[in-house]
């Protein structure tokens, strides 16, 4: 069996494990990836890309006609034909060529198949034919092998054939009814999506909608979802689930009220993809969360790095922040890590810290693409609390901003700022209304950047836009 060595090996090429070579190889190291299915992974095919799509043709849809002059120009429904085309067409028709040919051009190897660890530095690739490819890294080797979606342990539930998050995001059909088990991102996301593009759905959340946002997230998600016609079900958990023979699902409840649908997508969270790259034989256990530290690291329960300190893991693996701007942010932070390392270089020894990954605890940005949008970066209310920082909670109407006004009529939304009292800065900022993703990243520089509110004040937001509503929470705080 031939044995390849190269500086780095990643183990997944979506678009974090593409990040870290792309990273080591601009640093003048070598890298070869390896992937079992799709290069460009969830995000390109199966999550971020695909599923926006079949959002974005509703939410303009919406949008029109929320807008006089432009309202009375839609003379027709939504083609979800045409969505689910264009969708493909974001997916690249579920075909890598374009991704190979990028990591050609980068100058990065590709292995195909499922690799393994076969010893400390030692990774064994199976191709689809059977046959073993054996590839051994100098430096680091580095687990970007992502997460699937977990499904709970109801009875009948696996027999049923249910959905997962992939399956909606590469529906074929809409289907009449959809019933939503799950109330986080992705259930809300495709709840919304399903029932723009035509579905009857029901959302069956255990724990509400959201809930790790600030409450009123969730409860606008909710009112907005019910006024689309969506049957939002809080508290409803799932007993069994089995499917007939004309493919009409059946879940009972924990109540025993029962719920028909044609599909059934379950979205209650996810599991790490760790259960088959031979973790055992490097000493770790198969199937868990990989722990690291800033530098990630993959570091054992005493806090030291596994081995001599050559095994890495970054993106939802490491289960810091299961989102694809964080694992790249990981990538970039990893890449040059790996890279500093090589060259006797100290990992932080950079300005800014900048070959360390410190914004996942308390700098997380997210936008929920639902009707309203929710964004948010930092600490609810209730995390800065429980974190022990002296708090306090500015809210402000943006329905009384005025380029809210003017952007749609009949405009609703909130916006929340927590702040730390004893800094004086922002912890905490939370967005919910029409299209107020894209004011997100100011408030993300406000968080990081650890900007003084006395600062802010000379940060003057243009009129009329929606950001005037930073004016307007400053001005509710006071001086």
């Amino acid at each position: 069996m031939e044995n390849t060595t190269y500086d780095v090996i990643v183990i997944g090429a979506g678009p974090v494990g593409e990040n870290v070579a792309d990273r080591v190889v601009r640093g003048g190291l070598t890298a070869a990836v390896v992937e079992r299915e799709l290069v460009g992974g969830e995000c390109s095919y199966w999550a971020c890309m695909p599923t926006k799509a079949l959002l974005h043709s509703a939410t303009a849809l919406r949008a029109a006609r929320r807008l006089p002059g432009a309202r009375e120009a839609v003379t027709g429904d939504l083609d979800a034909a045409a969505v689910l085309r264009r969708r493909d067409s974001f997916a690249s028709d579920w075909k890598d060529d374009g991704q190979v040919s990028w990591l050609e051009s980068a100058g990065i190897a590709l292995y195909r198949g499922q690799g393994r660890f076969a010893s400390a530095r030692v990774v064994e690739v199976t191709g689809a034919d059977g046959a073993v490819t054996s590839i051994t890294a100098r430096h680091a080797v580095v687990v970007a092998t992502g997460s699937s979606a977990l499904l709970p342990d109801v009875t009948g539930l696996r027999e049923a054939a249910p959905w997962t998050s992939r399956e909606a995001a590469a529906a074929s059909e809409v289907p009449g009814r959809l019933a939503v088990l799950g109330g986080g991102v992705v259930a809300s996301e495709m709840a919304t999506a399903f029932a723009g593009l035509g579905s009857a759905v029901t959302v069956l959340a255990r724990d509400g909608l959201l809930s790790r946002a600030e409450p009123f997230a969730g409860e606008r998600v909710a009112q907005s979802l019910r006024e689309a016609g969506v049957s939002v079900r809080l508290d409803a958990e799932a007993a069994s689930v089995s499917r007939d023979g004309d493919g009409t699902v059946h879940i009972t409840l924990t109540d025993g009220e029962q719920v028909e649908a044609d599909e059934l997508l379950v979205a209650i969270g996810r599991t790490p993809n760790t259960r088959d790259i031979g973790l055992d034989r490097i000493g770790l256990k198969p199937g868990v969360w990989l722990t690291v530290d800033d530098t990630l690291w993959v570091v054992g329960e005493d806090g030291e790095p596994v081995g001599d300190g050559w095994l890495y893991a970054a993106g939802d693996v490491n289960r810091r922040a299961l989102l694809t701007h964080q694992g790249k942010y990981q990538a970039r932070a990893v890449g040059d890590v790996i890279v500093a390392r090589a060259r006797g270089e100290a990992a932080d020894d950079r300005p800014w810290g900048r070959h360390v990954a410190t914004a996942d605890e308390r700098a997380v940005p997210q936008v929920v693409f639902t009707d309203p949008e929710v964004a948010s970066v930092g600490l609810t209310a209730a995390a800065a609390e429980a974190a022990g920082l002296r708090i306090r909670v500015i809210d402000y109407d943006l329905a009384a901003v005025a380029g809210a006004a003017l952007h749609a009529d009949g405009y609703q939304g909130h916006a929340r700022m927590v702040v730390d009292e004893d800094r004086k800065v922002i912890v905490g900022f939370t967005l919910v209304g029409p299209d107020v993703a894209e004011l997100l990243h100011a408030a993300t520089i406000a968080v990081v950047g650890e900007v003084p509110l006395d600062r802010l004040w000379h940060a003057v937001p243009a009129f009329p836009t929606v950001s005037e509503v930073w004016l307007r929470l400053l001005e509710a705080y006071g001086r």
